[in-house]
């Protein structure tokens, strides 16, 4: 099958992007087919390599066809979680196999198929643009390769290059399988923030025999995690879900029954809400902390602060596309883990629609061939109707 006639397919171009095992930071080839693509599309495209082992180097690709606005941005990754235990397979999971309807392969659903199925929708689009006259505004596409790693080298930095150099997006499209059951039934207009900590008591070692002549370190990380827990953080907001922490470790590394431990170490996770930021609640975890335990160590990260896009033209733009296209009414959601999106809304309004991602990270991996096509079908209206022009007199809405 020739590129030309791979490229008119979202079935045949996933499955050359699935053939490329690019594991976080690995490439494998998987931004050269997408420049390909969008090269012979007449995109003006840039390699842009950030980062040292062992998180990197990470491979991103940003393209752009046309100088004026408005600006359509779509952005995803190419890099994928690794294949786990091949037992749970029953395909070789970089094969890219069609088995029952289903394209079943490593990236599939998360988000390989959503790439092709944007290729192919804008080849398509383009080419009736062509037809008609051309369109007005540009089109541009930020493809990370490290989405599912660390997420330092890939589009945070990539962002910052566009704003150094002027290519700011008026809207952005992120490409996640958002979907829940069904193509079309859910997009994301925002994500919770993500919070984590890691908690070490200090104590005074000692034999349990003599309990006065030591200070026990799990005693105090005991009552810290229990006030930390004791009430919700809040009861959640019109488009969020209540925050939530929950302990993820506990250790303390005592082999002996008859020794109180010096220290006494654990980790928990925030998901949270727009009811707070991650420094509210930083500021929170070390007030605790410090009341209960005088001598103690932590480390908190912020992946990501919480975000939450408005309805507006974007928004109403994908719905209606999903609706020509599924005949459903898609639920506006906050819900599931972060996704790059809580970068990109730095610089312009930003949600997420793609497949359904019920296998995604799963063993067998897969996504129905049906929903490629209608998923190109989705995002081809969503081009046209983004750059029709406007009606006289009257302005796009923002």
């Amino acid at each position: 099958m020739s590129e030309y006639a791979q490229s008119q397919d979202p079935v045949a171009l996933a499955q050359e992007l699935i053939r490329c095992p690019s594991v976080t930071p690995l490439d494998a080839g998987a931004l050269d087919i997408v420049e390909r693509e969008l090269k012979s599309l007449g995109f003006s495209t840039w390699r842009l390599p950030f980062g040292e082992a062992p998180d990197g180097p990470v491979d991103n690709l940003y393209a752009r066809l046309g100088a004026e606005g408005p600006h359509f941005c779509y952005a995803g990754h190419t890099d994928v979680v690794p294949a786990g235990d091949s037992n749970g397979w029953t395909v070789d999971p970089f094969a890219g196999v069609v088995d029952q309807g289903f394209l079943i392969g490593r990236g599939a659903a998360d988000m390989k198929g959503g790439i092709a199925a944007f290729l192919v929708a804008l080849r398509r689009y383009l080419a009736a643009a062509d037809t008609a006259g051309g369109f007005k505004g540009s089109i541009s596409l930020l493809i990370t390769g490290d989405e599912e790693g660390p997420a330092r080298h890939g589009t945070n930095q990539v962002l910052d290059w566009m704003e150094a150099n002027g290519h700011r997006p008026d809207h952005c499209l992120v490409g996640e399988p958002t979907s829940a059951r069904r193509l079309g039934d859910m997009l994301k207009v925002g994500r919770r923030g993500s919070l984590n900590a890691t908690i070490t008591v200090h104590g005074i070692q000692g034999h349990v025999a003599y309990p006065h002549r030591a200070d026990n370190p799990i005693t105090r990380l005991v009552r810290i995690l229990d006030r930390l827990k004791a009430e919700p953080l809040d009861t959640g907001t019109e488009f969020f879900d209540p925050s939530n922490l929950e302990v993820t470790n506990l250790d303390v590394g005592n082999p002996t029954e008859n020794l109180i431990p010096a220290r006494a170490t654990a980790r928990l996770n925030i998901r949270f809400n727009d009811r707070h930021t991650g420094q509210s609640l930083s500021d929170w975890l070390r007030a605790v902390v410090a009341e209960e335990a005088p001598r103690h160590d932590i480390a908190i990260r912020v992946s990501g602060e919480s975000f939450f896009t408005p309805p507006g033209r974007l928004t109403e733009l994908t719905v209606e596309a999903i609706r020509q296209h599924t005949g459903l009414s898609p639920d506006l959601s906050t819900t599931g883990g972060t996704s790059d999106a809580r970068f990109i809304r730095r610089l312009c309004p930003v949600i997420e629609f793609g497949l359904v991602g019920e296998s995604m990270h799963k063993a067998d991996e897969k996504v129905a061939v049906d929903d490629l096509h209608r998923l190109t079908a989705i995002y081809q209206t969503l081009l046209e109707r983004y750059f029709a022009p406007a009606a006289p007199g009257r302005a796009p809405a923002p």
